[in-house]
């Protein structure tokens, strides 16, 4: 039987899981748009039943965010719609759903950390259909809702990159917004916590973020340092970057019930980055 099936399996955290999962000689399998249409019921069930597995983990989603203002009943039908073919299909099996949600079902105006029984409200398109993918995901019995924020990883566009794009590009200056703030999440450190909470007996909702919180500017500020760049970078305001869906001023994610469930604290963001950025110019 397969332990572990991924959605979403060539995005940066499915990349992610599977290696580890594997390191871990577990048996991982897993599909993308490519090969599984997870809005089809019937392509849902006929995947899950063919692998039976244990847990199935969904890193599928619809995540252009400013898309999802213009596209808002595809992004429902990806974000929302099919978690429900999901968690139906694992009610079936007897598999475990754990389900990759998002900071953007709060409404970003906080002042502290958000725990996960919050008071929920997103501001965004994407945000709306994501809390309909966690009500779907809620009827999967033993479900685990993973709440993240601010991703990168190895094998896609992120942040990261394109900071480090700019700066090896010769750009004179950056200009990157500093009154945002969020916790970075390494899709590595991600993608182990994941794995640990599916060998445990958590249910419901837990953030799973890197420990510490700052702005895009300070995000992009150690970017630079990391790779001994001085290149000036000047903050500015979210109204410099105007973008069709709204931006969260505040996202950060309590993961307290997280160090409680593993056991141990996540790595530091800064320390996070540096283990990223070493790896990618190694490689």
């Amino acid at each position: 039987m397969t332990e572990i099936l991924i959605t979403g399996n060539h995005g940066q955290l499915g990349r992610a899981i599977q290696r580890l999962g594997a390191a871990r000689r577990l048996s991982v399998s897993g599909s993308d748009i490519d090969t599984l249409d997870i809005t089809s019921a019937a392509q849902v069930e006929e995947w899950v039943g063919a692998y039976k597995p244990r847990t199935l983990i969904n890193c599928a989603a619809f995540t252009a965010v400013d898309d999802c203002e213009e596209q808002e009943a595809l992004a429902e039908a990806i974000n929302g719609t099919a978690v429900g073919h999901l968690a139906a299909a694992c009610r079936r099996h007897k598999t475990r759903l754990i389900h990759v949600s998002t900071d953007y079902v709060f409404n970003g105006t906080g002042s502290q950390p958000y725990l996960e029984s919050d008071e929920l409200g997103p501001a965004s398109a994407y945000g709306r259909t994501k809390l309909i993918g966690e009500e779907m995901a809620a009827q999967a019995p033993g479900h685990l809702i993973v709440r993240t924020a601010w991703l990168y990883g190895r094998g896609g566009r992120n942040f990261v990159e394109a900071i480090r794009g700019q700066i090896e590009g010769g750009a004179e200056e950056l200009r990157v917004v500093a009154d945002q703030r969020g916790c970075p999440t390494f899709c590595d450190d991600l993608a182990t916590a994941m794995l640990d909470l599916a060998e445990s007996d958590a249910e419901g909702v837990v953030h799973v973020v890197n420990s510490g919180e700052t702005t895009w500017y300070g995000f992009a500020s150690e970017v630079a340092r990391i790779l001994g760049s001085s290149i000036p970078i000047l903050p500015v305001g979210t109204e410099a970057y105007p973008r069709p869906a709204p931006r969260p001023a505040y996202s950060v994610l309590d993961i307290n019930r997280l160090h409680t469930i593993l056991g141990r604290p996540m790595p530091s963001w800064q320390d996070a980055l540096a283990r990223y950025m070493d790896d990618s110019c190694a490689g």
